[in-house]
């Protein structure tokens, strides 16, 4: 069930009915309908689905009970290992087990050994990567103590398949959302609208422009062989500004509609597309992501490695993101681009800048013409990296890489769908300078400071006119509902 969909809407309508006006004097059915709502919203695609879901919910329910009642340190470790297997090897299984299988097979027949190991037909969880990082912190906070585990199994369900963010985020710690569905919520006027708002800006940026960028970024990677490396570096270009618009208008869209239920989800993107290096880019881009590999992945890797100096600072990063790259999917396309984002990362901390942090926030004046040169190579090289994550296969990004660095690139475009192109360019760029206006902001539509309400209402106008103008209507999945 998409945020963008006509289905979505009727069911939200209904739910929002229910959860206001009928049973909002009673916290624990409220949950109950945010329980059922979110497994409804979850099983809409494939009820089978749902089976996995639960097992999971109620296997680390208990097991967080167990680990806060447990009273030696050793049963706590063991307690929290068979959650880490449980979490990681479902992970493992449903998303890797097949892609192993036919990396070994290939790897055994170059040598000219036929293993013949047979892949299964699975049905991979959607959403799995990120419930189950839900879950992974839950246990792993309750045993440093962080939070304590909750006996109150609709709560723990809940904060399972909350719905908002089920299935792409963002990755709320369990320590963010839990204590809010265990209070009670009441309606408030600024923080309903503030969320429509969200949601309309969201809206904006997957169907007017996300969508469009994708028939052309779709038709360029399917036939980059047969185009010059102009058409390729525009195309490549766009499916930068589809990826950023499609995700954080995901995010808006869950963080508006979380609002609604009067519950505040995790911040997920901060403007990434304004960064000047590498590491700023990824503390503003998927940021719950990002924090949560850096707490549990990249912190203890980093202590681990510390008498290395920076060659385990470097080591800690690079495992850091292979393991971001490996949670995108099952290919070595995104192992790679994870393997080249840690390489980024290496002069940062060579120099010691890996932390250091742009503090112009004044929204009257124009980056320098430094701050600007550094945004446009961090969005260079961000643009070529996600060439991988777009590419099938390493051979084909080797290839389109290949023709972007050839005489070809100084060639007149092919521009196919001229109009789309366009469309997507003047759309992104309008709300490129609306993000750079509002970047103080939690989104760019968070227009609360605008007293005239004539004025508010004839931006909401236009927004809703562009959409449907220039919207596209068909073929507008999430990106992120593949990982």
């Amino acid at each position: 069930m998409l945020f963008n969909s006509f289905t979505f809407f009727i069911f939200f309508f209904v739910f929002y009915f229910l959860y206001w006006l009928i049973l909002n004097r009673n916290l624990k059915v409220q949950n109950i309908l945010l329980l059922i709502g979110g497994y409804v919203f979850y099983s809409w695609t494939d009820w089978r689905l749902l089976f996995y879901l639960i097992f999971v919910s109620l296997f680390n329910y208990l097991l967080g009970i167990y680990i806060g009642k447990a009273k030696s340190e050793k049963n706590k470790k063991l307690l929290v290992a068979i959650g880490l297997v449980q979490g990681i090897g479902g992970l493992v299984f449903f998303k890797y087990f097949n892609f192993f299988i036919t990396s070994f097979n290939e790897a055994f027949t170059s040598i000219g050994i036929h293993l013949g190991w047979q892949t299964l037909q699975l049905i991979i969880p959607l959403g799995i990567s990120f419930f189950t990082f839900r879950t992974i912190s839950y246990i792993l906070d309750i045993n440093k103590g962080k939070i304590e585990a909750t006996t109150d199994w609709v709560v723990y369900f809940t904060y399972v398949s909350y719905f908002p963010g089920l299935l792409s985020g963002p990755i709320d710690r369990a320590g963010t959302l839990i204590p809010q569905l265990e209070k009670r919520r009441s309606w408030d006027y600024n923080q309903s609208v503030n969320g429509l708002r969200q949601i309309l800006w969201g809206l904006f940026k997957k169907i007017a422009i996300a969508d469009n960028c994708g028939i052309f970024t779709t038709h360029i990677f399917d036939n980059f062989q047969t185009l010059p490396g102009s058409s390729l570096f525009i195309g490549s270009i766009l499916f930068t500004i589809q990826l950023y618009a499609d995700f954080s208008g995901y995010s808006d869209m869950a963080i508006g509609v979380s609002s609604l239920l009067g519950i505040k989800n995790t911040k997920n993107f901060e403007f990434p597309l304004f960064a000047q290096n590498i590491a700023e880019f990824w503390r503003k881009w998927h940021i719950s992501l990002t924090s949560w590999m850096t707490e549990y992945v990249y912190t203890p890797l980093s202590i681990t490695f510390r008498d290395y100096g920076k060659l385990g600072a470097v080591l800690a990063i690079l495992i850091n993101f292979v393991i971001i790259g490996m949670w995108h999917g099952a290919n070595w396309t995104f192992i790679i681009f994870g393997f080249v984002h840690g390489c980024l990362f290496v002069p940062l901390i060579l120099r010691g800048t890996i932390n250091s942090r742009n503090k112009n926030k004044n929204l009257m004046k124009l980056p320098t013409w430094s701050g600007l040169f550094r945004m446009s190579l961090t969005f260079l090289l961000v643009t070529l990296s996600f060439i991988l994550f777009k590419s099938d296969s390493i051979s084909n990004a080797l290839l389109f890489y290949k023709k972007i660095f050839s005489i070809s690139l100084f060639s007149l475009p092919e521009l196919y769908f001229l109009k789309t192109v366009l469309t997507a360019f003047v759309l992104g760029a309008a709300m490129i300078i609306v993000e750079w206006v509002q970047r103080d902001k939690e989104f760019g539509l968070q227009i609360d400071g605008i007293k005239q309400k004539h004025v508010r209402w004839l931006i909401y106008y236009t927004i809703v006119f562009v959409i449907m103008f220039f919207g596209v209507f068909e073929n507008n999945q999430f990106i992120y509902f593949n990982f």
